[in-house]
C-alpha cells in the first residue's frame, strides 16, 4: 500500500513560514556570480506530532521519534514545513541568484511497500513545483538520487518511466537535447551561459546496491557520453559543472569503502583527471553530510574542487550516533574564468525551532573567512587538507563541526575516525587512498 499522499497549496504554507532576517548581505565585486545547491529533500507526508512516538513518522521504520517538533525530528525525514522553511529563507538572503543545482532525493526513507512508481514521481513534481513557486524564473538543474526510483537504487540504464516523468516535469528548465538523453539514461548536459556548462550524471548507475547494473562495463553509454561531452567542451573552450547524486571517491565516515562500485569509481576518477583543465567543480548529495575533496593527478598536483552539500532532511537511522541539522548552500563564483570563489553554508538548528515554534535559518560559516582561504578553488582546499593532517588541528576540528551541519560542536573525531575522514579528502582512488590508510596505520606520520 503506498503512502497516503495529499494535495497541498503552497501559498497558503508560505504564509506560516517566518524567514530570519539576513544573517549576511549578499554583496559581492562585479566579477562575482553565485548559485544555490540544495540536495537530498526527503519530504515524508505522513509525519506529525503525536503522543505515540512511534507513530510520528513512517521513515522512523517504527522507532520513537527522539524529540519531535513542528518543523522535525532527527530520526524523520523532512515535514513539509520545513521544506518551506528552507526555501523561504533561501528568497529572503537571495532572490535572484544565477541558477540553483538539486542533487536528487524527494522521497522517504520507508519500505519498500509503502511507495510505488506513482508516489515517487509525485513526490518528485511536488518538490519541483514548490521550488518553482519559490523561485519562478530561475533555472534549476536536478540530478536524480537512488531515492528518486521505485523501487529504490535499482535505476537501469535504459529508457524507463520514471526518466520519462522526470523529462516531463523538468522541461520547464532543460532543453531539447538534454531532454533527450535525460529520457534515455537519467543524465544530461546543458549551457548555462556562453562558456559555462552543467553536466548532470546519473551515478545512481553506478551506486553499489544497484543490482541491475551489476558487472555493465558502460550502463547506458554514460562513460562513453561524458568522455565526448567533456571532449567537446574542451574543444569549444568550455568550462564545466558537474553535479550528481552518489559522490565519488571514499566516504568520511566508513574505511575504505566508495559510495559505488570501486571500479565504477576508478573509471570516474581517471576520467576527471583527463579533464581537470576543463572542470571547474564538482557538486554532490547523498551523504547528508559536509564535506569535501581535491582530486589530485598523477603526480600529486590539485585540479579539482569536490563538495558533498549537507541535507535539508535531518534524518539519520537507528544505527546512527549522531545525525545533521536541515542545511542549505551559496557558492559564489568568478563570472570570468568561473573558478569557485567561496561557499556559504547556511543552517536550521532543529532543536531549537522546534522549542520557538519559528525556524530561524542562519550562516554557519563563510568557507573563506572561517578557515582563512583566499578562495576554494583546488590549490586552496589542498593547504586546507593539509593543515587537517597536524594532531590536535584546530582546522580539522571546525571541519568535523560543520560536518555534521553544528549538530554538536563537543563530538571530537580522533584516530581511525579522523584517518577515515582525511585520507578521503585527499585521495580519491584506490591506490592513493590505501596508501594513506597504510601510512597512518604504519605511523609514518600521525594524525
Amino acid at each position: 500500500m503506498g503512502l497516503i499522499w495529499f494535495c497541498w497549496t503552497a501559498a497558503f504554507f508560505y504564509q506560516q513560514v517566518w524567514a530570519a532576517p539576513r544573517s549576511v548581505g549578499c554583496r559581492e565585486r562585479e566579477d562575482m556570480s553565485k548559485f544555490w545547491h540544495i540536495s537530498d529533500l526527503h519530504i515524508d507526508p505522513t509525519y506529525h506530532v503525536t503522543e505515540d512516538r512511534t507513530k510520528v513518522c513512517y521513515s522512523s521504520k517504527g522507532f520513537p521519534a527522539s524529540d519531535p517538533g513542528v518543523f522535525g525530528d532527527y530520526m524523520c525525514d523532512s515535514p513539509y514545513k520545513l521544506i518551506l522553511s528552507a526555501f523561504s529563507y533561501m528568497k529572503s538572503v537571495d532572490p535572484e541568484p544565477e541558477f540553483i543545482i538539486w542533487t536528487g532525493d524527494s522521497p522517504p526513507h520507508v519500505p519498500a511497500d509503502k511507495l510505488s512508481t506513482d508516489t515517487v514521481i509525485n513526490m518528485i513534481s511536488n518538490m519541483t513545483h514548490t521550488i518553482r513557486q519559490f523561485f519562478p524564473q530561475l533555472p534549476v538543474y536536478p540530478a536524480l538520487g537512488n531515492h528518486d526510483y521505485w523501487p529504490q537504487d535499482q535505476l537501469p540504464p535504459n529508457q524507463d518511466d520514471i526518466y520519462q516523468a522526470a523529462a516531463r516535469i523538468w522541461s520547464p528548465w532543460l532543453k531539447k537535447d538534454a531532454l533527450t538523453t535525460l529520457r534515455k539514461g537519467g543524465f544530461y548536459s546543458q549551457l548555462i551561459k556562453p562558456g559555462l556548462r552543467l553536466v548532470s550524471l546519473n551515478t545512481n548507475l553506478y551506486y553499489s546496491p544497484n543490482k541491475v547494473t551489476v558487472n555493465m562495463s558502460d550502463p547506458a553509454g554514460q562513460y562513453q557520453w561524458l568522455q565526448d561531452t567533456l571532449e567537446l567542451s574542451k574543444q569549444s573552450m568550455e568550462k564545466v559543472y558537474v553535479i550528481a547524486h552518489v559522490p565519488v571517491g571514499y566516504l568520511p565516515f566508513a574505511k575504505s569503502t566508495t559510495a559505488m562500485r570501486e571500479g565504477d569509481n576508478e573509471k570516474l576518477v581517471e576520467i576527471f583527471r583527463n579533464y581537470s583543465d576543463v572542470i571547474q567543480g564538482q557538486f554532490y548529495g547523498h551523504t547528508h553530510r559536509d564535506s569535501m575533496m581535491v582530486l589530485l593527478d598523477y603526480t600529486g598536483k590539485p585540479v579539482n574542487s569536490i563538495f558533498v552539500t549537507p541535507a535539508v532532511t535531518p534524518y539519520r537511522s537507528v544505527l546512527e550516533k549522531y545525525s545533521n541539522n536541515p542545511g542549505v548552500r551559496m557558492y559564489l563564483y568568478n563570472s570570468e574564468d568561473y573558478g569557485l570563489q567561496d561557499l556559504w553554508q547556511y543552517y536550521l538548528n532543529l532543536t531549537e525551532a522546534n522549542q520557538q515554534e519559528k525556524p530561524t535559518w542562519r550562516l554557519e560559516y563563510m568557507m573563506t573567512k572561517a578557515f582563512g582561504m583566499k578562495d576554494i578553488r583546488p590549490e586552496s582546499l589542498h593547504e586546507l587538507a593539509l593543515k587537517f593532517e597536524a594532531p590536535g588541528s584546530k582546522e580539522f576540528q571546525q571541519y568535523y563541526t560543520n560536518y555534521m551541519v553544528s549538530y554538536n560542536d563537543t563530538i571530537t573525531c580522533t584516530e581511525e575516525c579522523k584517518t577515515v575522514q582525511v585520507c578521503s579528502v585527499h585521495f580519491l582512488d584506490h591506490k592513493s587512498y590505501s596508501e594513506c590508510v597504510q601510512k597512518v596505520k604504519g605511523r609514518d606520520f600521525k594524525l
